[in-house]
């Protein structure tokens, strides 16, 4: 029987997230849709160089090894182009080997309304506004940001580091510090550090991949000699004592990283370019904008640390 949908890791990613295609792009900014889709055709059998999100996605799908006869981690590719402008996409996807079989283009409409049909647990684009607009409307996506960081194609495993505030937890705790200083934030968690925070908009993507990591973990615990395919990190601005909240907040859940970093204000840059995750997941661009020149980043605008233009 076929492994349902329901059950699996899904990733949704836009065409633009996956290979280099802002040549097309600054075409269609600057010349139209017309001038992009003749490009399209003209180039109908050049095949894009891999973009930001590629090292991620390879990785991702290499996940399917620790459970082959279930095919746990799927991608779709959620694209505005039109189905003649993707062959071109796919042409990419069979070429770099990529086990991807669904993607949806739809002609200029909005892709993130069908995260919903695919049971996606993340949309990644390269389009900030519409990452924002799923985002307010509770859908988990991200932002990714330009990066120039090359890929070691000799490496398997896949790093992923997150944020907590605003990322994997609410901004209940942001919201405190926003509205006072540290010293008062420091104490609301201490007075609350037995009662977990809610849920952030990457919660259920940190749920699925806690599967993956104890598979992958019992996989290396049975064979010492076996490489972990996946590890994941969090790096956080929280220091002791709010650190405990924290902790409670990931058992509550279930949940648990390879790596904690608590950071207390040393800036995030520092930890990123000696753990070397293919992506790190933010809410704030103070940290994203010094660390995406050689880390590749996504940014998540959510919360009180991104409000709404205008407000």
């Amino acid at each position: 029987m076929p492994y349902p949908i329901e059950k699996k890791l899904v990733v949704a990613v836009s065409s633009t997230v996956l290979f280099d295609l802002s040549r097309e792009h600054d075409i269609y900014l600057n010349q139209g849709l017309d001038a992009f889709r003749a490009y399209q055709r003209e180039h109908r059998h050049d095949i894009p160089e891999p973009g930001v999100g590629f090292p991620f996605i390879r990785r991702l799908l290499m996940l399917n090894r620790l459970a082959p006869d279930e095919h746990p981690v799927e991608v779709v590719i959620l694209s505005r182009y039109h189905a003649d402008d993707g062959v071109r996409v796919m042409d990419a996807v069979a070429k770099y080997g990529l086990d991807i079989s669904r993607a949806f283009f739809m002609a200029g409409r909005k892709p993130y309304p069908f995260m919903d049909a695919v049971n996606a647990s993340l949309y990644l684009s390269t389009n900030a506004e519409q990452v924002r607009e799923a985002v307010s409307l509770g859908y988990p996506a991200g932002h990714v940001l330009p990066c120039a960081a090359t890929d070691d194609a000799s490496d398997d495993q896949l790093r992923l580091a997150f944020d907590f505030d605003g990322v994997l937890a609410d901004d209940e705790a942001e919201k405190v510090y926003k509205a006072g200083d540290l010293e008062q934030f420091q104490q609301y968690e201490l007075e609350n550090k037995d009662r977990p925070l809610g849920p952030g908009p990457l919660t259920a993507l940190m749920r699925r991949l806690a599967h993956f990591q104890e598979l992958d973990a019992s996989l290396v615990k049975a064979d010492p000699t076996r490489q972990r395919l996946l590890r994941v990190a969090i790096v956080t601005a929280r220091s002791a004592p709010a650190h405990e909240r924290f902790v409670h907040t990931l058992s509550a859940w279930g949940m648990e990283a390879d790596e904690v970093f608590l950071l207390g204000g040393i800036e995030k840059k520092r930890v990123l370019d000696i753990l070397k995750p293919h992506l790190f997941f933010d809410d704030q661009m103070a940290h994203l904008t010094p660390a995406h020149a050689s880390t590749p980043c996504v940014h998540i605008p959510f919360g009180i640390a991104n409000p709404e233009p205008g407000t």
